[in-house]
């Protein structure tokens, strides 16, 4: 285990390592600049701007000097908005992202897995057409539909929650519905496949063979291994809600990260932008560990070596 940890470890280092250079150079790459719109930008003020946000000299230069302050955890300052740093900004925009990114997992995989199963053992059944009939219109219905129907609908004409904005506990039911209902979808199409084949498993008829009844097998046995695929979507799906959606944000007025990347690519702000792959990258490394720890968890027959 401990090997398997250090390995992955050393793993993540260079996965963070690569997404941010590779952020860091195509943004320094796109035509245009963070200082083409400033206003009076005379070459002299271009020039002093680019010293002062240590955006002078070959890229290379420019590459090799952001890195050093990533080795003194320095994230910089924004390029946009310069009274602020990375950081700063980070802490503003993550907490609301981080707490609707949150809800939303919590209701696409237990939901997800819930109507998965469902479907499964009620196979062929109005309840199994309904499920994936409803999975089918999730998928295909983009989130900037689904949201202003939503406000329409629960804001505007029942008058049960908020159009929009951040406060108490109403204001996140709606968006953390938009945001996790084509993923509850995913989960419980994912969920229904994977168990309608353990269910035809030989150990599953070993396990009946027994004496174990039907829901002694397919709690103790089935559900362990058909939920492995849907624990490894959980992993990627995970660290994406959590680092927020720039549609469903926009659609409810929430300030959150996920305008962070598209604002950052437009404005060629490229410091806000690493930082917000690092933070997305961490997050993706971190729970993709969860996952294989899960995985040795659920399935005995599953070590993890180094």
């Amino acid at each position: 285990m401990a090997a398997f940890l250090l390995r992955r470890l050393l793993s993540s280092f260079f996965v963070l390592f690569f997404a941010v250079s590779l952020t860091f150079l195509l943004t320094r790459l796109l035509p245009g600049g963070p200082f083409d719109r400033e206003k009076g930008g005379s070459a002299r003020v271009q020039e002093a701007l680019q010293e002062k946000y240590k955006l002078s000299g070959t890229l290379w230069q420019q590459y090799t000097s952001y890195l050093n302050d990533l080795a003194h955890l320095d994230l910089r300052v924004s390029t946009k908005y310069r009274d602020w740093t990375v950081t700063e900004i980070l802490a503003q925009k993550m907490p609301s992202s981080l707490k609707l990114g949150g809800i939303a997992f919590i209701i696409a995989s237990t939901l997800g897995v819930l109507l998965g199963s469902l479907a499964a053992l009620r196979r062929d059944t109005p309840v199994d057409w309904a499920a994936m009939l409803g999975s089918l219109v999730a998928i295909s219905i983009p989130s900037f539909i689904t949201g202003p129907f939503l406000v329409a609908v629960f804001a505007l004409w029942l008058r049960w929650l908020p159009v929009g904005g951040w406060g108490d506990a109403r204001h996140l039911i709606l968006p953390a519905v938009c945001l996790s209902a084509p993923y509850v979808a995913y989960v419980a199409r994912l969920m229904r496949n994977s168990l309608l084949e353990v269910l035809k498993s030989d150990f599953l008829r070993t396990a009946r063979a027994k004496g174990l009844t039907e829901a002694q097998a397919l709690v103790r046995h089935a559900l362990k291994v058909a939920i492995l695929p849907v624990v490894t979507y959980l992993g990627p799906l995970a660290a994406h809600l959590l680092t927020g959606s720039m549609v469903v944000e926009s659609v409810f007025n929430i300030s959150g990260a996920g305008s962070i990347f598209v604002n950052s690519i437009q404005n060629r702000d490229v410091f806000p932008l690493c930082g917000a792959v690092i933070v997305y990258c961490t997050l993706l490394v971190v729970f993709n560990l969860i996952v294989d720890l899960l995985y040795s968890v659920l399935d005995k027959r599953i070590r993890l070596h180094g």
